[in-house]
């Protein structure tokens, strides 16, 4: 047996070995923060896959505990001014990236284009950085998340037969969030979705600065391509892909 836990060890350190079990510091963000809303886009239908998403069989944001305790953090300071961190992704295992692998090699599959990817070949996705063979939600200390009125108002459902709406069109037009407005709906392949796009309107930008510069000042890091996606810059594990369950 101590062989066995010896060479697990030497294998989490390996870069880009997938561990199949929770570490014990992996919590729930809900026993960390229960007034965040959580809206897990991947457990259903409402994302660019239009069907949920492998390794996904809870709605529930597993995160590491330095992360919860830094969006903790942020949380209270957005409370202070009746908002509050609405949560789309945050661990996701492997095996949810490697779905997202073969859907993207599907070129067939395109209903979700209308609402998601409007303006992209889907044969561009890997050669424009949409999707990739890794992410660092695999590692738990990266999120998807942006900013709703406190309590949160009620949100659009979704009905996977409906008409779909380009995810960059304006908030009265595309789909029918409940969050604050940041120029773009969540997963947006599109180049307003870029942070410092300076063609979105001023009260978005103003909104998506609230955001990064909360997130900022308790030790997360913006993605440049996404305005939504945050990782913890002392993330505990760096190098390792995790590809245990959501459940």
């Amino acid at each position: 047996m101590a062989g066995i836990l010896a060479l697990a060890s030497i294998l989490l350190c390996i870069p880009g070995w997938a561990e199949n079990t929770m570490p014990e510091n992996f919590v729930d963000l809900q026993t960390v923060i229960p007034s965040a809303t959580l809206d897990i886009r991947y457990y259903g239908d409402h994302n660019f896959l239009g069907t949920r998403v492998d390794g996904y069989q809870a709605p529930k944001c597993l995160i590491t505990a330095p992360a919860a305790e830094a969006l903790a953090k942020v949380q209270a300071e957005l409370q202070e001014f009746s908002l509050s961190l609405k949560i789309f992704d945050c661990y996701r295992p492997q095996q949810a990236v490697d779905h997202f692998v073969r859907w993207a090699k599907d070129i067939k599959d395109t209903k979700t284009k209308a609402e998601f990817y409007p303006t992209v070949d889907k044969r561009n996705l890997f050669r424009d950085g949409y999707i990739a063979e890794k992410s660092s939600h695999s590692r738990g200390s990266t999120v998807d998340i942006t900013l709703v009125p406190f309590p949160a108002p009620a949100e659009g459902k979704y009905i996977p037969e409906q008409s779909l709406h380009a995810c960059y069109l304006p908030v009265g037009k595309r789909f029918k969030d409940n969050s604050i407005d940041m120029g773009t709906g969540f997963d947006c392949f599109h180049e307003l979705s870029h942070p410092g796009n300076l063609k979105v309107g001023r009260q978005q930008r103003n909104n998506r600065l609230l955001l990064k510069t909360l997130m900022d000042k308790h030790g997360f890091k913006n993605y440049d391509q996404e305005w939504w996606h945050f990782t913890l810059r002392n993330e505990p594990y760096p190098d390792t892909y995790f590809d245990f369950p959501v459940k």
